[in-house]
């Protein structure tokens, strides 16, 4: 157990250096600017050009794990979003409940933290799901946002803004420029490599310590009855499920499958707050879903990785 802390301590300790340094330095939100364009446009895409450029090109068409992990988040966003509706009859409120249980902070935690867990191996399983399952998010909250009446835009409008979500986001960009690299044997000169390097292992400690800064910022001023259902659905029953649909798919590699596991595992990501903030929807609460989970996950995420690494999967 001793192995699972040294590997998950560092990264909770970036988070909590963060939160520390934003308690006591009292600088406002907005003072990340620079640093969230640095993760989300520079650091994080670098990340993810340098794993899928050097992957071979059969592991990036593994579309029975694509769909078998994408197809796991949706089963968890309806089966939130059901419970929330029967609870509320209220479509955009079901929604940000719905992603709050199913959108995980993949792009912060998740490619350094399997990366560390598993070795280079869990780093394409990491990009395929990072790049279908955002793309899934970036369709589902418009769409339902547009049948609850809060989507004020004209539907040709909403659909050329949901494809620019996904063909613009810099790390769908990266992800797309990576997959050509491999495809051609692409190889950038040693300077720009270096670059690359360096760029994307500044990405990890980077994301986790303004991840921290942004919960220190928004602080859980109550227990939301909500949570007693998101935090279960999110760090328990999400790994659960798609554990068993990754079996039922087909015969994986074991690295490929607790990749899957850990990822689903993760806290509520930030990007949850953020389209709650877009639509005026929930908003204070889907802030305490972030800083709930993301506590809980010490615990919860120490266990996944100990069942994972002591052999305690079957597979």
């Amino acid at each position: 157990m001793l192995s699972v802390f040294n590997l998950v301590l560092p990264f909770f300790g970036l988070i909590f250096l963060g939160f520390v340094v934003a308690r006591i330095s009292r600088q406002p939100l907005e003072a990340m600017g620079w640093m969230n364009v640095f993760i989300v446009y520079v650091a994080l895409p670098a990340l993810f050009f340098q794993i899928l450029s050097k992957t071979p090109v059969a592991e990036l068409t593994q579309w029975a794990f694509i769909i078998g992990c994408t197809a796991s988040t949706l089963c968890v966003f309806l089966v939130m979003f059901g419970v929330a509706f029967v609870r509320t009859r209220k479509i955009d409120e079901s929604t940000i409940q719905g992603l709050a249980a199913a959108y995980g902070n993949i792009g912060y935690m998740g490619p350094g933290l399997a990366i560390m867990a598993f070795g280079a191996p869990a780093a394409v399983p990491v990009a395929l799901i990072f790049c279908f399952d955002n793309t899934l998010h970036f369709v589902m909250a418009p769409l339902m946002m547009a049948l609850s009446g809060n989507e004020k835009r004209r539907p040709h409008e909403l659909v050329i803004s949901v494809l620019k979500k996904i063909f613009l986001h810099p790390f769908i960009i990266a992800t797309i420029l990576g997959v050509a690299a491999a495809v051609i044997g692409f190889e950038p000169p040693a300077s720009i490599d270096k670059l690359i390097d360096l760029l994307a292992k500044a990405a990890a400690p980077c994301a986790l310590f303004a991840m921290g800064v942004t919960l220190a910022l928004r602080p859980l001023k109550r227990v939301p009855p909500e949570l007693y259902l998101i935090v279960p659905i999110k760090l328990i029953f999400q790994p659960l499920l798609i554990y068993c649909i990754l079996h039922l798919a087909g015969d994986f590699p074991p690295v490929w499958v607790f990749t899957a596991m850990l990822l689903a595992a993760l806290p509520t990501a930030t990007n949850v707050f953020v389209i709650a903030q877009q639509y005026g929807v929930w908003v204070e609460r889907a802030s305490s879903s972030i800083l709930a989970t993301t506590l809980f996950s010490v615990v919860t995420l120490s266990l996944w990785l100990y069942v994972m690494t002591h052999g305690l999967v079957p597979l």
